[in-house]
């Protein structure tokens, strides 16, 4: 196992932007940003022994200030969206930006994909590891409490890449973190994901309204398009005139984790033919999101000048439901004063 520390770009006050990337002794790498946290590369052998990098991203720090698919990013401290940007939280209740519609996304504008987090890096008996901390002040994003959050991703010898969370804070808060890593398992620069397969071990999703809320249901995925229980090619329906996705342009949903029960499990994975790759989502959150980046715009030019238009790549993203807050239903994302949070995903990379 080895790590490397190497100058990234600069931010625009002339600030250092540091890239640290993971090896493990089959050559599988693994590069991460301090800022924001970003999972920025993953370059992984195909059936052909040639390494492929799987995941979206830019190569200077300003492409992605002003990322609007949050390419590769941390999102806290609560991912996805809330309803009006409005909740209720011990009787008091809060107003947060509205940067999406009328609701917040991923905690925005001001988020921690756009700052500088402390990080380091090192290697034991796991793998080896890049761990970034942020202080986040009482009232940050418009969240009550003062908050220590630090995530580690760890390289392990089987190419999996697990993501830590942990966050305390100095009072109730709210605690829901993702990455918003994009996958294309035929090699980011490619553009082709629809004939990439999915399986999503859910048997029910969560629908949303017009403005992508959840409305509060659980409907089973049985009989419907929505229904990725056996592998199934990400183009295969994803046209169809069915209200879920032509409200949303395609997949945008969260999906209600099989027999979830707090402990880590599989529970998604996608494959790729052309190239062998697929890669395995185990997580100990109650729902993940599947997104198939149906608003990637192609403004700007991905690593090596990709080319990233609509439909580019595809998330996972592990998580509490959407709007959590304002559905007592769904489990919760409170966080009580002086309570550590924990989570942790892994993204393993197979080749078939």
């Amino acid at each position: 196992m080895a790590y490397s520390k190497t100058l990234f770009g600069t931010m625009p006050d002339g600030s250092p932007v540091y890239a640290y990337t993971l090896v493990n002794s089959r050559g599988t790498e693994c590069t991460l940003l301090d800022l924001g946290a970003i999972w920025n590369r993953m370059a992984v052998r195909d059936r052909y022994g040639n390494k492929r990098d799987v995941i979206l991203g830019y190569d200077q720090p300003e492409s992605y200030l002003t990322d609007a698919a949050f390419f590769g990013a941390v999102v806290g401290r609560n991912a996805n969206r809330i309803a009006g940007g409005h909740f209720t939280l011990e009787g008091k209740e809060y107003q947060l930006a509205v940067n999406n519609g009328p609701n917040n996304l991923h905690s925005g504008p001001d988020v921690y994909r756009n700052r500088i987090w402390e990080a380091s890096a090192g290697a034991d008996e796991s793998g080896s590891y890049a761990q970034f901390s942020l202080w986040s002040e009482d009232g940050d994003q418009g969240f009550p409490g003062k908050a220590r959050i630090e995530v580690r991703y760890t390289l392990d010898e089987d190419d999996g890449v697990t993501i830590s969370y942990a966050m305390v804070a100095t009072k109730t808060t709210v605690a829901n973190f993702t990455n918003h890593v994009y996958f294309n398992l035929a090699g980011q620069e490619t553009g082709k994901i629809m004939d990439q397969k999915v399986r999503i071990l859910a048997d029910a999703f969560t629908p949303t309204d017009a403005v992508s809320i959840p409305t509060g249901e659980i409907r089973p995925v049985a009989g419907t398009l929505m229904d990725f229980r056996e592998w199934k090619e990400i183009g295969r329906e994803i046209g169809a005139d069915y209200e879920q996705l032509t409200q949303a342009a395609g997949y945008d949903h969260n999906y209600v984790i099989r027999d979830w029960d707090g402990t880590v499990r599989l529970a998604a994975e996608a494959a790729c033919e052309e190239s062998g790759i697929g890669v395995e989502v185990y997580t100990d959150r109650p729902g993940v999101q599947f997104y198939t980046g149906n608003y990637i715009d192609g403004e700007k030019p991905g690593k090596g000048g990709a080319a990233y238009d609509k439909r580019a790549g595809y998330c996972f993203e592990t998580q509490a439901y959407p709007d959590t807050l304002n559905h007592p239903n769904f489990p919760t994302t409170v966080l009580p004063e002086g309570k550590e949070f924990h989570s942790a995903t892994t993204y393993r990379f197979v080749c078939r």
